[in-house]
């Protein structure tokens, strides 16, 4: 049994060393500490070393998260019946990411009971047309789907770029930047569907769209039921160790540690907002796999036992692949359906 578990392995890793360099246009980008994108940011620092002003602010920022991730609601909803559009509430210096884009997919009649809604957020470097399936699968179930393209992404991407690089990067501020604005732009969503006369909510997020899902959620009492597929409780982990950040680990390890790296991300990493959110008492679901070669195993057993250390009702999967293989066959169709049968039984 050992050695077919040490031969799976070995098959699962270089399917996903495939899968994860089918893209050849990652770009090596320089560290920076990207000191002006803080300045529009509710917290403030005196310091003026960059390391030591960053440290700082994120330590604010986690001290009154309600205060940083609050916002004025958009006042500019524009939909025409299956697209979304609103500005962001957080302003970049890129007019294409400062319209939030949102496919609407509506609950099918002979299945909808009540006025249930889950936003969905995708994965880093998603296009346009991925998680649609999803979306659909569960609409036919009942429940309307509000897919949300995140922060430079698809239709919000500045036209330098083919990826969506400033979401993540070797910038350490931009990259909170992006974040605060994806958690706000999420929360804007639930806004509009409120105002559609939804009222039983959830949130649906996978790899990075995850880590925004449980920042929104841990701040917004409004989501009540949350699937999380890929789950870490460091950010700056996950970069650091990950196969798909490679190149922003390699822009950035000559310049700063994964220790000093973890402290200037702190604010965006969902460790620190464990208590807020299980005090809320939602339903949540983990799912997370063996073989993940961008998510280390260790750090999503540890944010389910953490909320399994408060009590929290929650729904663990574990499944038999990695990072970029849970995305094909067989492996997207299992966790499909458990995503959509969890939202079925408790939205």
């Amino acid at each position: 049994m050992e050695l077919v578990k040490q031969w799976y392995g070995r098959k699962m890793a270089a399917w996903e060393h495939q899968l994860a360099f089918r893209s050849t246009d990652r770009v090596v980008r320089p560290f920076d500490w990207g000191a002006e994108w803080t300045h529009d940011w509710p917290v403030e620092s005196v310091a003026t070393d960059p390391e030591e002003r960053l440290v700082e602010l994120n330590e604010k920022a986690i001290a009154d998260s309600a205060g940083f991730f609050a916002y004025d609601s958009p006042a500019d909803f524009r939909f025409d019946g299956e697209t979304l559009r609103f500005t962001s509430a957080v302003e970049s210096p890129y007019a294409e990411n400062n319209t939030v884009v949102g496919r609407f997919f509506p609950a099918k009649p002979r299945w909808k009971r009540g006025n249930k809604a889950v936003v969905l957020l995708p994965h880093w470097n998603s296009s346009e047309g991925q998680h649609v399936a999803l979306c659909r699968g569960i609409a036919e179930l009942g429940i309307s789907v509000l897919r949300i393209s995140l922060p430079y992404h698809d239709r919000r991407m500045p036209p330098e770029l083919t990826r969506a690089d400033y979401a993540v990067s070797a910038n350490i501020a931009r990259t909170i930047h992006a974040t605060r604005q994806a958690v706000i732009d999420v929360r804007s969503c639930f806004d509009w569907l409120q105002l559609r006369g939804f009222d039983d909510l959830g949130i649906v997020g996978t790899s990075l769209g995850s880590c925004y899902a449980f920042l929104a959620s841990a701040h917004d009492s409004r989501i009540k039921v949350n699937v999380f597929n890929h789950c870490s409780t460091y950010f700056a982990d996950v970069v650091w160790s990950g196969l798909s950040t490679r190149h922003i680990r390699q822009g950035i390890e000559d310049e700063i540690s994964v220790e000093r790296l973890r402290k200037v991300w702190d604010c965006v990493s969902p460790v620190h907002y464990m208590d807020q959110y299980t005090a809320m008492g939602k339903k949540s679901f983990f799912l997370y796999a063996i073989y993940d070669t961008t998510f280390p195993v260790e750090l999503s057993r540890n944010l389910v036992d953490y909320v399994r250390e408060r009590g929290a009702a929650q729904k663990l999967v574990v499944m038999p692949c990695g990072h970029y293989t849970l995305g094909e066959a067989p492996f997207k169709f299992i966790a499909g359906y458990q995503i959509v049968n969890f939202l079925k039984r408790n939205l």
